[in-house]
């Protein structure tokens, strides 16, 4: 090769890397959120320990927790959330109209929402799976007990079409009774109109918590049916916005990885010599330029929710009303499969 072909490959592949190394804008859906100065959040319209609000408006969740770290690395402030209630016919129509920014309520990953409706799966925030829920006193044992039984619903699910398929796959011949609402399905299980009630076990235990009058007098069959992997949905078509909500997750678990809580986080930031901490935290690797944003942006997030281990713990973890054993949603290296890309 000649010394000016070879001067003008040195050019290009140059020229390359100052691409690829320049800092990123942070896209449409970024900019329209720093002009309103809110991330519009579409959430459960009530699921304890997931989305729900107290009696004075206040939202509380694990899903509701993303949306806080997200609005703190974006915004500054975790508090600059505007929440949606949507139920599960809704939600995708109010993610695919720009309704919503963000889609975080409890919804399954599967190839046809990815693929067909416009909206793009982030990063799977609960490992779940469908599970029944029927009374003690139905002396119940096992969800193969419950042929020819009728199975309280809700529409618009995955939670639906699975039940269609484990009872034909089981012969069970289950007789669904399918409400478009959360709550209309729920209150029809307690009022004793189904012999059971099915949809995701984090939800059956959200439910047996609190809309039971009496917990203990219902219990959750073992069998899990299905895969549920749960996280939020953006729209198709902003790549920087995805890749933000995405890596602010994975940030999330690379801390409780690197046991950067919100305690110590200030901490971290001033002292550590750690170089995974300070890629994590800024003080010595400026990650947010790939993302549009300033070098503080995961530790905003971390100081303001907490890591993923705090978010579980303080929503629906063995501490708190929810006691749902850590199980899948472990680190990886627990025992669990959250494994989350190195930030870096």
């Amino acid at each position: 090769m000649s010394i000016n072909k070879l001067k003008t490959l040195a050019t290009v592949v140059a020229a390359l890397g100052a691409v690829l190394a320049a800092p990123a804008h942070a896209g449409k859906t970024v900019d329209a959120i720093k002009a309103r100065g809110q991330v519009v959040c579409g959430v459960n319209t009530g699921l304890a320990g997931f989305g729900a609000a107290d009696s004075n408006g206040k939202w509380t969740g694990l899903d509701v927790d993303v949306c806080r770290a997200v609005a703190a690395a974006v915004l500054g402030d975790g508090e600059k959330v505007k929440y949606v209630p949507l139920n599960a016919q809704a939600r995708f129509t109010a993610l695919q109209s720009g309704e919503i920014d963000v889609l975080s309520r409890n919804t399954t990953f599967t190839l046809t929402r990815d693929a067909s409706l416009g909206l793009t799966q982030t990063a799977v925030t609960y490992y779940d799976g469908q599970g029944f829920m029927v009374p003690l006193k139905s002396k119940l044992k096992s969800a193969k007990q419950l042929k020819g039984q009728t199975v309280c619903v809700q529409s618009g699910t995955t939670t639906e079409k699975n039940l269609t398929d484990y009872s034909k796959a089981n012969g069970l011949n289950i007789k669904p009774i399918v409400f478009e609402k959360l709550e209309a399905a729920e209150g029809a299980y307690f009022a004793g109109r189904c012999v059971a009630y099915t949809t995701d076990a984090s939800g059956l235990a959200s439910t047996r918590n609190k809309v039971a009058k009496n917990p203990a007098d219902h219990i959750i069959l073992p069998e899990l049916i299905s895969k549920e992997p749960l996280g939020p949905m953006v729209r198709r078509g902003d790549d920087e916005w995805t890749t933000i909500v995405k890596w602010t997750i994975y940030g999330l678990l690379e801390a409780e990885e690197a046991g950067v809580t919100s305690a110590n986080v200030d901490e971290l930031k001033a002292s550590s010599k750690d170089p995974v901490i300070g890629r994590l935290l800024g003080s010595t690797e400026d990650t947010g330029k790939l993302l549009g944003l300033d070098k503080e942006w995961l530790a905003r997030a971390v100081k303001t929710t907490g890591n993923y281990g705090e978010i579980f713990e303080r929503n629906v973890g063995p501490k708190s009303s929810l006691q749902l054993p850590r199980g899948l949603n472990n680190l990886w290296n627990k025992g669990g499969v959250q494994y989350a890309p190195p930030v870096r």
